[in-house]
């Protein structure tokens, strides 16, 4: 597998699916409730799950009355989410590089750490832009990441998972730049196990709040959980942080 590509061939897989996504469904509702609890968005708001896998945030914010829109690069994934579309919903294969929908959206989410696997920084910057171009003046981006030094001081360096009769061998470690996760997949139905390394970026709220602000959004509010605890550089597991496009672009 190319540097550059990984993450195409790992997130149409189902087995990335199997590993990430069979977890407890009632914490990802619970951040949703928590996250429209804090926002206040009017009813009908037009909102872009950026990244959307296979919509099931996407989904939870139709149900709560909203007008949503979901693009992800995994056209597998976006061939399922397609089977939930409505009147309120809509899927598209998009890459986050790429424009979309100029000066459309009163709000923009990236939930569970869906950044930072883009090989040079300009493909960051151009993501980024993607989505503060894609919100009204005034709208809202969430970005959900990972807290880079707690992941630094609480990587578990090997682990094993058994999920529906197939094994995942994980191990974990980082260096100045980047996290890295090897996943070796042992399943009867291959020939032979697959192997995938993922590679995430180590963005500091730093980081963050330079790159926002190149692209005209401001950080206004930065928590550490899906609880909306305060954010504390040591002790939060996640770092979420909340934006405002401040100038039309």
């Amino acid at each position: 597998m190319t540097a550059t590509a990984w993450f195409k061939d790992w997130f149409n897989s189902p087995y990335y699916h199997q590993l990430y996504f069979k977890r407890d469904e009632t914490e990802a509702a619970a951040f949703i409730n928590k996250l429209i609890e804090h926002l206040k968005p009017e009813q009908g708001a037009e909102m872009l799950d950026v990244a959307c896998g296979k919509g099931r945030h996407s989904i939870r914010l139709t149900d709560k009355g909203f007008k949503v829109t979901g693009i992800d690069l995994s056209e597998d994934s976006i061939r399922e989410a397609k089977e939930n579309e409505s009147e309120n919903l809509e899927f598209f294969v998009h890459d986050m590089r790429l424009p979309f929908r100029i000066n459309y959206f009163d709000y923009a989410f990236n939930f569970f750490t869906s950044f930072g696997y883009f090989k040079t920084r300009r493909e960051h910057d151009n993501a980024i832009r993607t989505i503060a171009q894609s919100l009204k003046p005034n709208g809202i981006f969430v970005m959900d990441y990972l807290n880079v030094h707690y992941a630094e001081d609480h990587l578990v360096h090997t682990s094993e998972k058994q999920i529906d009769d197939v094994n995942y061998y994980i191990t974990k470690w980082f260096d100045e730049t980047h996290f890295y996760k090897k996943i070796v997949i042992e399943d009867e139905n291959l020939e032979e196990p697959l192997e995938y390394t993922e590679k995430v970026a180590k963005f500091s709220v730093e980081d963050f709040t330079e790159m926002f602000a190149y692209q005209g959004l401001q950080i206004q509010e930065v928590f550490g959980d899906y609880l909306f605890n305060d954010y504390d550089v040591k002790k939060s597991p996640r770092l979420i942080m909340i934006a405002r496009k401040v100038i039309s672009q």
